[in-house]
């Protein structure tokens, strides 16, 4: 390989547009066939959407719920019918 130098290197030349293209009167447009897009979510995909849709936690009442829990307080006959009653709602 040979290197003359920046003497060989062209300048800036101009860029002549396509050239027209020619229609074939002959040929007949058919119509372009339909197309359609689907997308299939998997179910873990579906899994954190609906995570995503979740309340942010509140961190002040977790630390007073397993404050209570720790200090035996939280534990009673009522708060139990309470969790079993909704839990009941939620399966039926």
């Amino acid at each position: 390989m040979h290197i003359y130098g920046t003497s060989q290197v062209h300048g800036a030349q101009q860029v002549s547009a396509p050239h027209a293209a020619r229609i074939d009167s002959t040929r007949t447009a058919s119509p372009a066939p339909a197309v359609s897009d689907s997308v299939d979510i998997s179910p873990a995909g579906r899994l954190l959407e609906m995570a995503a849709q979740l309340p942010e936690m509140r961190m002040d009442r977790v630390q007073q719920l397993r404050a209570e829990i720790a200090g035996g307080a939280y534990e009673s006959s009522a708060k139990l019918d309470t969790a079993i009653e909704r839990l009941l709602d939620e399966i039926a």
